[in-house]
């Protein structure tokens, strides 16, 4: 790998760490407070809404359930829900950790980019320490546009000094997937919901791995990057 010209953009939630539990838990108690049961919200339809930012998921959300009340105020409260629960528990899939960690001992520029807060993906990174090999971090809250627009992978390369069409992304949603072509960039894309493995937004994914986290492997994802 040429590594003074390839620099990689990881989504964080689902694809780093698997933070989705936390971030339906986080969004149930918010709702719960405007009687939004777990019957009426599970986890099938949470998993309609990943790899959309966390306010324009509560935007459709409020919407649907007629929850009358600032935008901002639910962003507020399911931000402070998640930070609860990510500061207790947050998973890190163990071959990502260990790609982070080969490419951070070959000196390859890496970022974080993703539909979060900026306070949850500090609070996560911190927590898993990944904090200690990913220093770069741009969140959909410092662009005017969320995935499926390309501006925060466009800001993170901006940040990196990288031209786009030498970065990888790595994202497991459609959303994060379609964000990654518009900003010209290459994608390796591991579905995290099994059922989006077809979405036409995986279609053009310069790698796909089906299987998602149980496919992927450090050396793999190496030797792939290596071949550009």
């Amino acid at each position: 790998m040429d590594t003074a010209r390839t620099s990689v953009i990881f989504d964080l939630d689902g694809t780093l760490v698997d933070s989705e539990p936390n971030y339906y838990e986080a969004t149930l108690r918010t709702l719960g407070a405007y009687g939004v049961t777990r019957e009426d919200f599970g986890w099938e339809q949470h998993t309609r809404f990943i790899g959309i930012g966390t306010r324009e998921s509560l935007e459709i959300l409020a919407g649907h359930y007629g929850v009358d009340a600032p935008l901002d105020a639910l962003l507020a409260a399911t931000n402070g829900h998640y930070l609860e629960l990510a500061r207790a528990s947050t998973p890190v899939f163990p071959e990502m950790r260990a790609f982070v960690q080969r490419l951070y001992a070959d000196g390859v520029p890496m970022a974080v980019a993703s539909g979060s807060s900026r306070s949850a993906i500090e609070a996560v990174l911190a927590g898993t320490g990944l904090d200690a090999y990913l220093a770069t971090l741009v969140s959909a809250e410092e662009v005017p546009r969320g995935k499926p627009a390309p501006d925060v992978f466009l800001e993170a390369a901006r940040r990196l000094g990288a031209v786009p069409e030498r970065c990888v992304v790595l994202e497991d949603a459609p959303p994060g997937a379609a964000a990654a072509r518009a900003a010209g960039m290459r994608c390796l894309a591991l579905p995290y919901v099994a059922g989006t493995a077809d979405d036409p937004a995986f279609a053009d994914a310069d790698r796909l791995l089906r299987g998602g986290q149980a496919d992927f492997t450090a050396g793999a994802a190496l030797r792939w990057l290596a071949e550009d």
